[in-house]
């Protein structure tokens, strides 16, 4: 069995951050619920990050479960590489151009 691990991309820690301080913003403790969302999605993907379907160029999408985002990734080897964290209702292109 395949072990991976999980690497972010700077662009997508900046999402991240932004998501947060979003949330944060709505409510206290709302970043902090989105967080542990991510990371419960991060860990879905490590176990088994081929059962998502590749959109295009070997990139991968994971939905979140309570939030409107999604973890847009590629596998390298045993690594998971996170290229962004978008909101759904985002344009598709958006994930597209960061890979360039």
């Amino acid at each position: 069995m395949n072990e991976f691990h999980l690497v972010t991309q700077p662009r997508a820690e900046r999402d991240v951050d932004a998501i947060f301080d979003w949330y944060e913003d709505e409510r206290p403790r709302l970043g902090r619920q989105f967080l542990a969302e991510l990371r419960t999605t991060y860990a879905r993907v490590l176990t088994g990050p081929y059962r998502y379907q590749v959109l295009s160029s070997d990139i991968r999408r994971a939905l979140m479960k309570r939030f409107p985002y999604a973890v847009f990734f590629a596998v390298e080897d045993n690594t998971i590489v996170v290229i962004r964290v978008l909101h759904t209702q985002r344009d598709p292109r958006e994930w597209q151009r960061s890979r360039e």
